[in-house]
This record gives C-alpha cells, sequence and structure tokens, in this order.
C-alpha cells in the first residue's frame, strides 16, 4: 500500500528532481556564500509539478459502462507496478483502470481516493458521465447515499440501465423506499445480466425497498434465488411474511437469521422479532418500547436503527407515552433523512411539546422543564416559540425553581434572541440567578450580552441587576460605582448601606429622596423615613431627629408605625432600650427601592 501510495501521489502533480550524474563536479561556490549564516539551512529548490495531459475528452469517447462487465480492471500488485511505472500520458488512464477493478471489487474508500487524485488533475472529469457514474458507484459502497444519487442523476446518467442500479441502491440504503423501487425496472438489464454472485447487494436492496412498500409478494420471488440459508436473505424473508400477516413463519425466518447472520443481520433480527410480539400482541406497547430501547443500546445507525425508531415512535403515539414519543421523534429527525415525513413528524412532535408544557398537562412541572430542556430543538421558532419558554419559565419561577427558570432562559438568550432583544431578557435570566443564590451567572448573563444598541433605559435596568450582583458577591464599591449615571442610583446604593450598616453613606444617599412632608405614606416611604431615623440615631445626631419629628409627624398620625416613629425621634435620651427592638421591628419591610431592593437579600 505504500507503494501505491507514493505512486497516486507523486503522479498527481510532481515529477522527480533532476539529480546530477555520480562524480559531476558540485557547481563553483558563489563568492562569501560561505559566509552566509543561514547558507546551509537554505531549504531545498520546490519540486516541479507536471500538469498531466487532460483525459476527460478521451474518458468521454470510450464506450458507456450500462452493466457490470463495464467494471472490468486491475487491481492489486499488477496496478500498483503500473502506477508505478506510469508516465504522464497513460498514467490517468492506469489510473481508470484501477479505479473501475475497485468498485468491480466494492472497494469504495479506495475507489474514491483514486477518482479524487483523477479528478485533482482534470476538473473537467466531473463532467463526464462515465467518472459520474463511477464516483456514484464509489460512493453508494461509502454510503454516501444522498452524494451518490446526485452523481448518478445528470441527464445522460438518467436512462442508463448501471446507472438506475447504483440509484437504486443508494436510495434503499437512504431510506427513500419509494423512489429505489421507480428505478428497478431501468435497472433490471443491468442487475439480471451480472454474475449470482454480483447481483446480490442489488437483490437484497431491491427487496428491501419493496418491502418497506408494502409489497412483500414481489420481493420473496425475488429472493427465491438466494440459499435457503443465507441469513441476509432469510431476514428480508421474514419482514416479508411479517407484512403478510404469516407471524409464525417470520419468527422463524427471524430465529435463522439471528443464528448465522452478520452483527447487523441479527440486530436486524431481534428487531423482527420484537416486531412479531407487537403484531400477536403478546407484548404491551410500554414493554415492547423498553425492548426497542434495549435494542438501541446495543445498535446504533442504519436501517435497523431507523426501523427502531419509527416502531417506537407508532407505540408511543398510541400509548400517549409523551416522553417516549418525544425521544423517538427526534432521534428520528436529529439522526435521519426523513425526506417528506420530516415536515408533518416535526409539527406533530411540537404538539406534543406544546401540550406536555401546557399547565393543564398533567405532566409534573420538573418534568415538563426536563423535557423541553431535551427537546428544545421542537419548539417553535420566532415569537411563538418565546412565548412557550416565557410560560414556562413563569410556572419555574413561581413554584420557586429559580435555577431551572434561569438556564431554560439562558439557552433563549443565547440562541435564540438576537441584538436588542437580549436586553429585556438579560435582565431576567440575571434576576432569575441572582434568586437562586447564584450571582456570579448573573453577571456572566450581562457581561455576555453586552453591546451598544441598547437603549438608555434598558442601559439602566441592567445597571441595576449588575449592582444587585455585584453586592451579593461582596464588590461594594464596585456595585456603587455601576450605579453612577443611574437615575434612582442613589435609592438603590442607600439599600446596600442599610445593609452594611454603613450609618453616615446612608444618610447621605437617603436624604435626598426622603418623600414630601405633606405625601401619602405608602410602607416603602414610610421605611424611608423610619430607617433615617434609625441611621440618625445611631450617629448621635438629634438636631435631625427633632427635625425629622417636626417635618413628618403629622403625616404618621394615625399611622400603624406612628409608635414607632415617636420612639425612634424622640430625644435620645428619653428611648426606651425595652421598646426600642419593637420600635425597629415595625419598620415596613417594603423596600423604598421597590423590586431592586429586595433582591438584594433574596437568595441568601
Amino acid at each position: 500500500m505504500r507503494t501505491l501510495f507514493l505512486a497516486l501521489a507523486a503522479g498527481a502533480t510532481t515529477t522527480a528532481p533532476t539529480v546530477a550524474p555520480h562524480g559531476t563536479p558540485a557547481p563553483a561556490a558563489t563568492p562569501g556564500a560561505a559566509a552566509t549564516p543561514h547558507a546551509a539551512a537554505t531549504p531545498a529548490a520546490t519540486i516541479p509539478s507536471v500538469a498531466l495531459p487532460r483525459f476527460a475528452a478521451t474518458l468521454a469517447q470510450m464506450p458507456m459502462i450500462t452493466g457490470g462487465d463495464g467494471w472490468s480492471g486491475v487491481t492489486g500488485t499488477e496496478a500498483w507496478h503500473q502506477l508505478a511505472t506510469a508516465t504522464p500520458d497513460n498514467r490517468q488512464s492506469i489510473r481508470w483502470n484501477y479505479a473501475k477493478g475497485l468498485i468491480r471489487t466494492e472497494r469504495g474508500g479506495e475507489a474514491m481516493g483514486v477518482l479524487e487524485a483523477m479528478r485533482l488533475a482534470d476538473p473537467d472529469l466531473a463532467l463526464v458521465a462515465p467518472f459520474q457514474l463511477a464516483r456514484g458507484a464509489a460512493l453508494t459502497l461509502l454510503g454516501r447515499d444522498a452524494e451518490a444519487v446526485e452523481s448518478l442523476s445528470s441527464a445522460e446518467l438518467v436512462g442508463n440501465a448501471e446507472a438506475c442500479a447504483w440509484r437504486m441502491r443508494a436510495l434503499a440504503h437512504s431510506g427513500a423506499a419509494p423512489e429505489a423501487v421507480g428505478q428497478i425496472e431501468c435497472a433490471r438489464g443491468a442487475i439480471n445480466a451480472r454474475v449470482p454472485r454480483d447481483r446480490v447487494p442489488f437483490m437484497l436492496a431491491a427487496a428491501g425497498a419493496a418491502i418497506d412498500i408494502g409489497q412483500p409478494q414481489p420481493a420473496l420471488q425475488w429472493l427465491q434465488l438466494f440459499s435457503d440459508r443465507n441469513p441476509d436473505a432469510n431476514l428480508l424473508r421474514g419482514r416479508a411474511l411479517l407484512a403478510q400477516k404469516d407471524l409464525a413463519g417470520a419468527r422463524l425466518r427471524f430465529e435463522r437469521a439471528a443464528l448465522t447472520g452478520s452483527p447487523e443481520v441479527k440486530a436486524g433480527a431481534k428487531l423482527g422479532a420484537i416486531e412479531v410480539a407487537i403484531a400477536g400482541h403478546s407484548v404491551s406497547p410500554p414493554d415492547a418500547i423498553k425492548q426497542l430501547d434495549a435494542l438501541r443500546f446495543g445498535w446504533r445507525g442504519g436501517a435497523v436503527e431507523r426501523r427502531a425508531l419509527t416502531i417506537e415512535y407508532g407505540l408511543a403515539k398510541e400509548a400517549q407515552d409523551l416522553r417516549a414519543e418525544l425521544k423517538s421523534g427526534a432521534t428520528l429527525l436529529r439522526y435521519f433523512k426523513m425526506g417528506a415525513q420530516a415536515g408533518p413528524m416535526f409539527a406533530e412532535l411540537q404538539q406534543t411539546l406544546n401540550a406536555v408544557l401546557a399547565p393543564e398537562s398533567g405532566v409534573p412541572l420538573p418534568q415538563a422543564a426536563g423535557l423541553y430542556w431535551d427537546f428544545r430543538e421542537l419548539a417553535p421558532a420566532g415569537g411563538d416559540g418565546d412565548v412557550l419558554a416565557n410560560r414556562l419559565a413563569d410556572r419555574l419561577q413561581a413554584a420557586g425553581l429559580y435555577a431551572r427558570a434561569a438556564e431554560l432562559l439562558s439557552y433563549q438568550l443565547t440562541q435564540r434572541a438576537q441584538d436588542v432583544a437580549q436586553g429585556p431578557l438579560s435582565v431576567r435570566v440575571a434576576m432569575l440567578q441572582i434568586l437562586a443564590n447564584r450571582p456570579d451567572l448573573a453577571l456572566k448573563a450581562l457581561q455576555t450580552t453586552e453591546q451598544p444598541s441598547y437603549s438608555e433605559q434598558m442601559r439602566w435596568d441592567r445597571k441595576r441587576m449588575e449592582a444587585v450582583a455585584l453586592h451579593r458577591l461582596g464588590k461594594d464599591e464596585a456595585a456603587a460605582a455601576a450605579l453612577d449615571g443611574v437615575p434612582d442610583g442613589a435609592a438603590v446604593r442607600a439599600e446596600i448601606h442599610w445593609r452594611t450598616q454603613d450609618w453616615g453613606a446612608f444618610v447621605t444617599e437617603s436624604e435626598k429622596s426622603l418623600p414630601g412632608a405633606k405625601t401619602a405614606m405608602a410602607a416603602p416611604q414610610q421605611a424611608a423615613v423610619l430607617r433615617y431615623a434609625v441611621a440618625l440615631a445611631m450617629l448621635n445626631r438629634e438636631d435631625k431627629l427633632r427635625g425629622l419629628h417636626g417635618r413628618y409627624a403629622t403625616a404618621f398620625k394615625g399611622l400603624p408605625t406612628a409608635g414607632a416613629f415617636d420612639m425612634l425621634t424622640a430625644s435620645i435620651d428619653r428611648i426606651d432600650p425595652a421598646k426600642l427592638d419593637a420600635a425597629i421591628g415595625a419598620i415596613p419591610e417594603a423596600s423604598p427601592a421597590g423590586s431592586i431592593g429586595d433582591l438584594l437579600d433574596a437568595g441568601g
């Protein structure tokens, strides 16, 4: 293989460098060259590339491949020898013969490598029908079905029997059974002309596609060409008999296939046995779903897993198992090409997700949140998806599940919201993180969504939330700095100073925001005045206490907090320590800074 690799690589773009004959004197050194510090490290000259003669026209003039006999070519040691001794004039022709031989022996990866080397040397080969056919065949062998079908679908190949055969095989492998069956009539001549051994993969693909579209009888007739002990054929015979409701016959064929088949055949046979049990009502839908899950645990990918998921999806809908329905349907959409089925299935899954998240669904809230998180790619796009997520977040927040709500909206913030729409969402995410006692994540949500296009009001909202997070992290100076220029920044700073018992700073920040003497004294206004009185008392500012009493005595008259006001604003020497605690306890809990003030203590 090393010889082959070197022959292909060297032939693609290079030729051997010219070497002076043995004994030829070296060129005289240029004066001063020896004194050059890096002279010894000078890299060798680049090997010159040689453009191979164009081969596209020559290949286009060759007879078209219309059957299996068109893949005659040299492989093995003889092919390596020919490639190693090829000249530029015949290298592409030798490569072509080698690629055909590799396709005949179903070595798709190696064939693709040779064809790619040919295309790099002559890009026009991609326009030539025989090259397109060979490339499509190699891609089919590699399981790259969509690319294979594209390469095999040029105008010149539409009616070509050999192209139809490979196209049918690729379509059947991709799960596009109706399209694959549509190619069988065109491919019949090319398949039948092959020797029995070479027909096998094409006949199996045709039979499988026919069974998939509900035509088991033709499939059984085609499968008569195979030995009764052939495990691949027995697997398909079992599926065909199952489609004809012959459960006993199907079970026997699946059991026989499982004895001698490949791992994939054994997995398919196990799936067939589960299908027989489902059809015979010998297993309940929940138990069948468990068995399908166990099967998929040991086998991933290909037609077997796709069929298992399709069956599980149908059972889950029948049993109204919302989690299983979402899991199987989402897996199908994520990892398999569903073709025309994708749209209707996606719409069904969106409806299921909406039903799960509805408050009246009966699904416990933590479970509903988990389902949304696991299958969030199924949520509707745009505004409908945002409304769905926000409603769920509202329910989580109302239930006190702040961390779950924050995680849900963080996904919306980073993956779905764009530009200025991130502003209000970032504030809510930060608030939820603070309520969940995660102020560091609140800061991260704000910092990662910073941008200059926010409105002034939005910037102020974000700064208030940033200040709360910084306070909760013990960074009060940074919190105070964040509030610079924010209209009610003084009230928030005063809240921070109240909690840290920095009485002097509290008096300074809150003095200007005290309510007017004739203002209606609701709970926040009462709290502002009473807190101010406590701070003055702590600072022994009796002069200001007298002034405060004279200013608000009338306003507090008749209020439940009137006694606390009189106690806190009395002369310091007249304050009764026994009653002081009760007076402070009577201060309303409503924060003068509103909801921001309440957040300063939230989650602690």
